[in-house]
């Protein structure tokens, strides 16, 4: 039995594709320490890992501190997180041995602990992937925008960070993308830009998919019958009181049944009348229910899409921030489903892209062709080869 040692200090979209992940690792004999912040415990306990926390709203405050308007300011909001969650990680895990570290592409500050600790590193890629030479292409298209000042105040962010805990952080890149000698990418090499540009080191495991039917009580078998159409923004930008009445304005004279997940911040009550072919919801078990779902109106976080494409189910995609445009534009070349402005999008609008991909055959053709290789590329247990390979190239015996 190997001891891991599992970095995550993400959100909803980071920390599920790596909870089969957890109970796999932990199924094989492995023991997992997995650090994350408190909102997750219940789920990540139920793998049998045993769960550490670091101080969410801490570490959030210090990551909005660096700014948004740039990529730059993203990274320094990440380098500002270092005093938030080294420092707590160390002290709780001190005295203790670990044989390998998993960590979060993005968050956590996962290859800095890596480096400090000595250990063996995996990158968990809940996002697409990127290479050093694409995203330095990226950074130099946007660096004259950058303001000089936020160049200073990574220098001095990265001095900080040497000065503090005898760790060197050579460019941006490292920061934003925590490469390590192994990536774990939760898609296919056919969804991933610009897929054949990476080497053998990334490993395209596909979806890593459980079911979170559990959490809250949902009357599964009143919608087996109905093929409904399920809209959901997800879990962060959801408070879109707007769009969810012109969902309303859009289906309430069709025979479409719709469920509507709209989010813990939105009272139903803040949307008026419901019409009577609509089940509205604050939480909706999405894995279950897409099991049951002809067409997913779908803010394009990459769970949710991925979820969508491995229940076999055609998306319209009205992306909201982040990665999920470019989520986006991969779901319309892949022919899977079409992409909307939310800023722009009327009612008939709406019904109109409805019926058209419901329509046209080709989109379920290619829905039909992703899900059948989303299915087939192994997931979680593909993951776990691939760590356990890792592991013997590294000589961890255990």
């Amino acid at each position: 039995m190997a001891r891991v040692l599992f970095i995550n200090i993400g959100s909803e979209g980071h920390i599920n594709p790596t909870i089969g992940v957890v109970q796999e690792l932990i199924s094989r004999g492995e023991e997992v320490v997995y650090f994350a912040i408190e909102d997750f415990r219940e789920r990540i306990e139920k793998t049998g890992a045993t769960v550490r926390t670091v101080d969410g709203q801490k570490f959030i405050k210090a990551f909005i501190s660096g700014g948004r308007n740039n990529v730059l300011e993203r990274i320094n909001g990440l380098l500002q997180t270092t005093d938030i969650v080294i420092p707590s990680v160390l002290e709780q895990i001190e005295g203790e041995h670990f044989d390998y570290i998993i960590h979060d592409s993005m968050f956590g500050c996962g290859r800095l602990l890596a480096q400090i600790l000595k250990l063996p590193a995996i990158n968990s890629c809940t996002t697409f992937a990127q290479t050093e030479e694409a995203f330095d292409k990226m950074f130099e298209q946007l660096s004259d925008k950058i303001p000089a000042e936020t160049f200073n105040e990574f220098q001095r962010l990265t001095e900080m960070v040497k000065e503090k805990y005898s760790v060197e952080i050579r460019s941006p890149y490292e920061v934003f993308c925590n490469p390590a000698s192994l990536t774990i990418v939760y898609t296919i090499k056919e969804f991933q830009p610009f897929g054949e540009d990476f080497d053998q080191t990334y490993k395209f495991v596909g979806p890593s998919i459980t079911s979170r039917l559990n959490q809250e009580t949902f009357d599964i078998p009143a919608i087996k019958g109905k093929s409904p159409i399920y809209i959901s923004l997800g879990t962060v930008v959801n408070q879109a009181i707007d769009f969810y009445k012109l969902c309303f304005k859009a289906f309430e004279n069709t025979d479409h049944s719709v469920i509507m997940s709209i989010g813990e911040k939105v009272q139903q009550s803040d949307l008026g009348e419901i019409p009577n072919n609509f089940i509205v919801k604050n939480y909706v078990p999405q894995t279950e229910v897409l099991k049951y779902t002809k067409l997913f109106i779908t803010h394009g976080g990459m769970n949710s899409v991925h979820e969508g494409l491995y229940y076999g189910v055609p998306l319209i995609v009205i992306p909201q921030s982040a990665d999920q445009p470019i989520i986006a534009e991969q779901v319309a070349a892949i022919g899977a489903g079409i992409k909307l402005q939310m800023q722009s999008l009327t009612a008939n609008e709406l019904r109109e892209a409805v019926n058209h991909v419901l329509n046209e055959p080709s989109f379920h053709k290619n829905v039909a062709k992703v899900k059948n290789s989303f299915q087939k590329s192994g997931g979680s247990r593909q993951a776990v080869d691939d760590i356990f390979e890792y592991k013997r190239q590294k000589d961890i015996q255990k």
